[in-house]
Formats: structure tokens, C-alpha cells, sequence
């Protein structure tokens, strides 16, 4: 996976329509699911909860299927990428102590790794305007930058493959 630059207020404003139409479509096909589910099955005098949770069920399986099929669309192109990256940030994360510890041995593997890592934070937190946290990534990103620099490694971020965490299970 690589980085790619953002446009920020396309992400910001896609992101906010898809979170919206999401909560709405969620909304009217719970209710449209519920009330049908009443028309053919309820009876009167009976508690319809069932109807109206199976109705929601429904409708959160519709919006997830209208979700992934909408997901390669230009429209949702930076929100699909950016809910990638998260993916594969809490894939690091997972292994990030034993991919530290291999980091201070100059694995260089590792240090691609966490550089990706860092550099995709980054960009993530710019994104998501999270500045409480920002400044400890750059400092992160800093140390590292400067081992690889005392070390005279030639390590960037485009290097990293998704493949290379396997070796840190």
C-alpha cells in the first residue's frame, strides 16, 4: 500500500455525505423493512419488536451491501482509501512491539514498516483535524528518521508491502 496525497475538504465533505446518507437510508429502510414485516406477519395485540429489529437487521445488511458495491466509485475513492489505511495501521499496530523491538536491532524490514506507519499517521490524523496526538507522531517520525540517517540506511515509506508484517507474528 502507498501513500497518496488527499484533498482535504473533498475527503472531509465526501466523508460527511456518505456518514449522512448512510444514517438516513439506514433510517427510512428500517422503517420502510419494519412496517412491511408488520403488514404480512404482525398480528394485533402482539408486541411487533421482532418485526421492527428484524427490520433493522435488514436494512443495516442492505446498507452495507450498498456501501461495497458503491465502494470503488470516484465518489468514495479518498474515504475508501483512508478506511483502508486504517485498516492496515491496526494491522501494524498489532505487531508494533515486536516490530520495535526488531527496529532497534536496524532491522531494516522494521523500520520501513514503522516509517510507513508514522507517515500514515500522520496523514490520517491531518485529515481527521487530530492535533492532540499529531505532534507525538512527528516526534516518533523524527527519532526514527534520525536512526535511519545515523545508520546510513536508505529506507522510505514506498517500500512497504502489506507481505513484510508477516514476519513479525
Amino acid at each position: 500500500m502507498q501513500l497518496i496525497n488527499i484533498d482535504k475538504p473533498l475527503y472531509r465533505k465526501n466523508l460527511n455525505i456518505i456518514i449522512g446518507g448512510f444514517i438516513a437510508t439506514l433510517l427510512i429502510l428500517s422503517l420502510v423493512f419494519g412496517q412491511l414485516l408488520i403488514l404480512g406477519f404482525g398480528q394485533e395485540g402482539v408486541s411487533n419488536f421482532k418485526f421492527n429489529l428484524l427490520g433493522v437487521i435488514l436494512a443495516l445488511l442492505a446498507c452495507a451491501a450498498i456501501l461495497h458495491s458503491l465502494k470503488t466509485s470516484r465518489f468514495f475513492k479518498e474515504v475508501y482509501y483512508v478506511w483502508q489505511l486504517k485498516q492496515c495501521q491496526n494491522s501494524i499496530f498489532r505487531k508494533l512491539a515486536k516490530i520495535k523491538v526488531a527496529a532497534k536491532n536496524n532491522d531494516s524490514n522494521a523500520l520501513i514498516i514503522l516509517v510507513f506507519y508514522y507517515q500514515s499517521l500522520k496523514l490520517v490524523y491531518q485529515l481527521d483535524d487530530n492535533t492532540l496526538t499529531l505532534s507525538k507522531v512527528e516526534q516518533e517520525l523524527n527519532t526514527l528518521h534520525e536512526t535511519i540517517t545515523n545508520n546510513n540506511l536508505a529506507i522510505s515509506a514506498d517500500q512497504f508491502d502489506k507481505s513484510l508484517l508477516t514476519s513479525y507474528s
